[in-house]
């Protein structure tokens, strides 16, 4: 049940990212449109039309459903309301790893680490589990874990997967983001952070490898694909499992990896496939020359 109140809201979230374009007086469509758009059930786009029908933002009345305001903040659930268990400690261990410069062959306890992220250790228990058959954790006696590092033959493989799936997700993000897309409004906001990222201060550069993680999930949910959405929460860990990177040359790393991902959300704004295609592309070409250019590789 709380899974599905955080769909919900989830959903909630998204029509009203969709409203954002739109202007008071507009019909929002059929049923059978926003479940597509949103990809969502009709039972729970009811839901949703109900609860903002409650809220004063929309009218509903038989199949014409019109805006009567544009929605505020305020109409918005907190993001922290609409993330799964396994996204609440998907961010703190990400951080974990890559600012603490957790070193291989780091034992982790499942008490403790949960104590750490403020979490129920099942819920940590079943986040770790995720990474055994990738090789990267390994389970002890006495529910310990040992975080291991990665060989070259690894990222090889890990790459292959990943072009495939984001070179298919392209055309969803397109279609999700592009000038009629239903979740433009998040995309120009991710843009606008990338830009502020770009236009600050180098050290703030620091902060890139979380907007790296959103960016790419955000690209591998528009494939509408369960497995590439699973997929692409698992890769995020490892692709920024850089413990071992030469950090020498990080802050350049990343302003370049930053206009990169500029490039490619421009082009999917301005609704062109090919350029898009062009620049995502040339951002996995670099992703792949810089991992197996600067990590530090274990035998094996």
């Amino acid at each position: 049940m709380a899974r599905d109140r955080k769909l919900f809201k989830l959903q909630v979230n998204r029509l009203i990212d969709r409203l954002a374009g739109m202007r008071p007086g507009d019909e929002l469509g059929a049923e059978g449109e926003l479940a597509a758009d949103l990809d969502a059930s009709r039972t729970t786009v009811r839901a949703v039309l109900a609860h903002l029908v409650e809220q004063g933002v929309i009218s509903w009345d038989g199949r014409r459903k019109v805006l009567r305001r544009n929605p505020g903040p305020g109409d918005r659930f907190d993001e922290e309301e609409t993330r799964s268990r396994q996204e609440l400690v998907e961010g703190p261990f990400l951080q974990w790893v890559l600012q603490g410069d957790v070193p291989p062959g780091t034992t982790i306890n499942e008490a403790e680490l949960a104590r750490r992220f403020d979490v129920p250790v099942a819920t940590l228990r079943e986040f770790l589990i995720r990474f055994e058959p990738f090789g990267l954790i390994e389970k002890r006696p006495n529910r310990h874990w040992v975080l291991k590092g990665f060989t070259r033959d690894f990222a090889e493989e890990m790459f292959a997967v990943r072009e495939m799936f984001e070179r298919r997700a392209l055309a969803g993000l397109l279609a999700l983001c592009g000038p009629e897309g239903a979740r433009r409004a998040e995309l120009i906001a991710l843009r606008a952070e990338h830009a502020a990222l770009c236009a600050g201060p180098e050290a703030a550069l620091l902060a890139f490898p979380a907007l790296d993680a959103r960016f790419h999930h955000l690209l591998c949910e528009a494939a509408r694909n369960r497995f590439i959405a699973d997929f692409s929460r698992t890769i995020s860990i490892i692709v920024h499992f850089h413990y071992r990177w030469n950090k020498r040359d990080e802050l350049r790393r990343n302003r370049d990896a930053v206009a990169e991902h500029l490039a490619i959300i421009d082009a999917v704004l301005d609704g062109d496939a090919a350029r898009a295609a062009q620049a995502l592309d040339h951002h996995l070409a670099t992703a792949y020359t810089t991992l197996m250019a600067s990590v530090h590789w274990a035998e094996g």
